[in-house]
């Protein structure tokens, strides 16, 4: 995971920091998307990716891994069991980061961090080909069944014309 950065801090101490990025962690995990402010988020896209990437593997090394970063049992399992196998056709990219208006008490920016959970277009694009493979070779296996049938029922008819 991403050290500390030296200096001011988000929370306060690097303790902080590392707690306040593993309950935001949490909170995306759970709630798929949350508001805050662009330079948590900023902060937190490259912690959530790679705990992601960790969750597609899906060994339980990784999993105790995960509960070191993300101490919450339940929301761990969310992750292990129901949005990794939806992550396994993208190869990055999991979070999405978009720009809000000012909050009104200290006009600090804000953006709203969410996971992707859509496939991604090359996926789709595979899909559609190989369905189209699929029913290209269904046809073609088809039509070698229908030809080999014909050919054995006039084998069959020379055969029996032979005999008389």
């Amino acid at each position: 995971m991403p050290t500390p950065k030296k200096g001011a801090r988000l929370g306060g101490s690097a303790k902080q920091q590392a707690h306040l990025l593993s309950n935001l962690a949490a909170n995306l995990i759970e709630h798929g998307a949350i508001k805050t402010t662009d330079a948590k988020a900023k902060m937190l896209r490259p912690y959530v990716e790679k705990i992601i990437t960790k969750a597609k593997a899906g060994t339980v090394a990784d999993r105790r891994q995960v509960l070191k970063l993300i101490p919450h049992k339940d929301v761990v399992a969310h992750l292990f069991n129901e949005l990794a196998p939806k992550f396994e056709g993208r190869e990055g990219g999991y979070t999405r980061t978009i720009k809000l208006e000012n909050r009104r008490g200290d006009n600090a920016a804000m953006s709203q961090i969410s996971l992707v959970l859509e496939p991604t277009v090359a996926k789709e694009a595979s899909q559609a080909t190989e369905a189209a493979a699929v029913k290209a070779s269904d046809a073609t296996t088809a039509e070698d069944t229908e030809s080999e049938a014909v050919a054995e029922d006039t084998a069959a008819e020379e055969a029996a014309a032979e005999e008389k």
